[in-house]
This record gives C-alpha cells, structure tokens and sequence, in this order.
C-alpha cells in the first residue's frame, strides 16, 4: 500500500516535469505518447549486455511470435533495434505508465533477462493473466541478503513467476529460499555461454598449432608476451603471433617494443593479413578477434598477466584454441576451474611463457586435445536451450 501511494505521488510529478521538460526518454518511459504495438512476448532486458547474451533466445522466438524488447538505456534499445526487433525503453514501475504499455501491448508473457524485481508490474501482470518468467536469472549473495529483510515484498514477486532458468546453482539456491515455487524450476542455463557454443568448430589445419594468439592485452603484458615468443620463437622459425591489443590506440607503442625485439612484424592496420614467419601480426584493429581465434591454435586471455580479472576465455574455446591464462583472472574463476580440470587451460607467470609456448608448439597433439577440451567444456556448461525456449513458446501460446 505504501508502495502503491508513493509511486502514484512520484509519477504525477513525473508527469508534470515531463510537460515541462524536454526529455524524450521519461516521456517514453511514462508511455505518454507513442505507444507499444501489440506483441505476444514482453521481454526486458537492462542494457546491451543483458540483451547480447539472451540474443539466442530472442532470435528464436522471433521467428514464431511478435515481441515487445525494452531496456533501462538508450544504447539497449539501440541495439535491439539494430536487429530489427521493436524496441522501446521500459515503462517505469508506476501504475499509470505500466497500464498504458500493458493496454497497448497486451502480451501473453513477459520475460525478464538475468534479474529485476518491480513490485507493481509483477503485481500488474499477474492481474492481467500474463504469464511471468525469468532466464538465466541470477541472484547474488548479497542481493538475498538485502531481499531476505523485505520477506512480504520478494516473496509474492517470486510466488508469481510461471518459469525460471537460473545462471547458476548458487543463484538457483538463493531463488528458492527467498520464495521461488520449485514447480517454476527450469534447467540452469548460462546465457552467455549460448552464442560462444553455437559457432561452428574451426577445421584443424595443421598450421593452427603454430600461431599464438594473445587476445585483448593491456598495457604492462605486450613487454613479458613478447618476450616469451622471442624465446619460444629460437630454432622455431615457423611460429608466428598475432598481437591484438584491447586498445589498440596502443598500437605505435607496441610497434616499438617489436621493434626493440628485433621481431619482424607487420601491422593489420596497414593492409597485414599475416604475420611474418618468426614474427608478429600487430593487429591493431577492432572487430576482427573471430577471425585471430579462427587462425590461432594457442591464445593467451589478455588482462590476465597483469591485474585486470582476465577476459573470457569462452570465444576461444569455441574455436578450439588451447587456453593459458596468467595469475589475474578473478573475473572467470569458475570458468577457468572448469576448464583447467579438463586439462583445456593451464596457467602460467610471465616469466615460464617461452618455455609453455615451446612445450605446445612441439606437441601439436597436446593443443588439439587442449583446443577439443576446451570446446567440449562450453558445449556442456552452455546447455541445450531447446527445453527453455519451448517453454516460453508454450506459455506464450493463446488459449483454447
């Protein structure tokens, strides 16, 4: 009641400001004005990487029903315009704004990506018979620990959803013990995994296992890799890197320490399609990692030899590429367990590079193993999201 009171008092002087004002955006997130076409499936996401990581998902119901994709920011909605999918920025949590979208949208089911809990659309929907669900839905420790104290807040919101995939167990566990019904249980489903494991494995050519890779590198890890490689490099003539820095506005930096190697190098920039035999392919260029992973049988996960978390070591692994991360890589601990149980990684310290360079790129058969473990462990952990979007689809069906 009280939650109710306060947000009608903040959307009247929402509204008045919006009179007022000239923001486009509080006008299209008070849904005055334009509104939504009508659409069978509501789904929210955040911002861009919500959107990016559930986008398998939303391709495939798609193709069967008209969908409704809001975000909180303007670059989400950007994006998801971009795959010519309506989009709009979402309404606010007010009981005006929320009736005006519903009446205009009147969707069968609303999906929420990865976790936002607004009492009154939950409490809306539900009045309305729309199906609620969550994918790859993830709750923290310390966001259950804040919702554990509003028990008669969380609980309803939770008691009403019709379906969940959790991102993990833990998140799974804390669901459930804040009011999730097990009956709306899903398989967990890691949504980020979905579109590394849906690209196609790369052919093994004998060639893979004797380019390295060092992906996304920040400054301080260009010095010790190249280091390593010039070791490696002695009396392996064919061995070849491609150095792709994260910025590559580094580029002219990392020139000049090739250059103080004495390495012959080329630059991707300047029309480069490979690097020379013993040397190094700068690639100083944005949007082409899929194409260093495709060619690149090893690859060192940049931001992990200095104190940045580690990258993911995911698109690598779904080209099968042997996988060494450095002593930083608090971003992906899981992730790197997993795949260094399966002997898929192997960690290394900036010093011992040549010599584990060395070690792989005279046992070709190692990497390819390394490269097929690696894939295999996302194929796993990624799952099958067929059991999920078919739920979706089932709930989202008209009735009889």
């Amino acid at each position: 009641m009280i939650y109710d009171a306060t947000t009608r008092i903040a959307e009247a002087a929402l509204r008045m400001r919006a009179r007022l004002g000239r923001s486009a955006a509080l006008r299209e997130r008070l849904v005055v004005g334009a509104a939504p076409g009508r659409a069978d499936i509501w789904i929210h996401a955040a911002s861009v990487g919500e959107l990016t990581s559930a986008r398998v998902i939303i391709a495939a119901l798609a193709r069967t029903h008209a969908l409704q994709i809001t975000t909180n920011s303007e670059t989400g909605r950007a994006l998801a315009l971009g795959w010519g999918l309506p989009a709009r920025l979402a309404p606010l949590d007010l009981p005006g704004a929320l009736a005006r979208f519903l009446d205009a949208a009147r969707p069968r089911l609303a999906v929420t990506v990865e976790g936002e809990f607004w009492p009154l659309r939950s409490r809306l929907l539900a009045e309305r018979g729309i199906a609620q669900t969550m994918i790859g839905a993830r709750m923290s420790e310390r966001s259950a620990g804040t919702w554990g104290r509003f028990p008669r807040i969380i609980g309803p919101m939770l008691g009403r959803i019709d379906a969940l995939s959790a991102q993990d167990q833990g998140s799974e566990a804390r669901l459930l013990s804040l009011g999730l019904p097990t009956r709306a249980l899903l398989p967990r489903l890691d949504l980020k995994l979905l579109a590394p494991a849906a690209i196609p494995p790369v052919a093994e050519g004998l060639g893979r296992g004797r380019i390295v890779l060092a992906a996304s590198t920040h400054e301080g890890e260009d010095g010790p890799i190249l280091d390593g490689f010039a070791q490696a490099v002695l009396g392996r003539p064919d061995l070849r890197l491609i150095l792709a820095p994260r910025h590559p506005a580094r580029a002219d930096q990392i020139a000049s320490l090739i250059a103080a190697r004495a390495l012959p190098f080329a630059r991707r920039s300047a029309g480069a399609d490979a690097a020379p035999g013993g040397g190094v392919l700068l690639a100083d260029t944005l949007g082409e990692m899929p194409l260093w992973y495709e060619r690149a049988g090893i690859c060192i996960i940049g931001g992990s030899l200095t104190d940045h978390g580690g990258h993911t070591p995911w698109e690598p692994a779904a080209h099968g590429c042997a996988l060494l991360r450095g002593p930083h890589f608090g971003n992906f601990i899981e992730a790197f367990d997993a795949l260094e149980a399966q002997g898929a990684a192997l960690p290394v310290e900036a010093g011992d590079l040549g010599g584990v360079l060395a070690r792989l790129a005279d046992h070709p058969d190692r990497t390819r193993d390394m490269g097929r473990a690696a894939r295999a462990v996302l194929q796993a952990r990624a799952g099958d999201p067929g059991a999920l979007i078919a739920r979706l689809a089932d709930l989202a069906r008209p009735p009889c």
